[in-house]
């Protein structure tokens, strides 16, 4: 899951930085890091719960 998520997230980073994606915060294209965070975020949160099953 998270190297999907991975992939993902540079996906939209790779297409931000070609041409930004217009969401409220992402409008200029030196914006492309605060998708970096959600990234750490987002891989953070399933590393958590999937070894918080175990």
């Amino acid at each position: 899951m998270t190297k999907i998520l991975s992939l993902l997230i540079v996906a939209m980073m790779i297409l931000h930085i070609i041409r930004p994606l217009g969401l409220p915060g992402l409008k200029k294209r030196s914006d492309f890091w605060k998708l970096a965070i959600v990234a750490l975020a987002a891989i953070m949160l399933t590393v958590a719960l999937s070894h918080g099953r175990g």
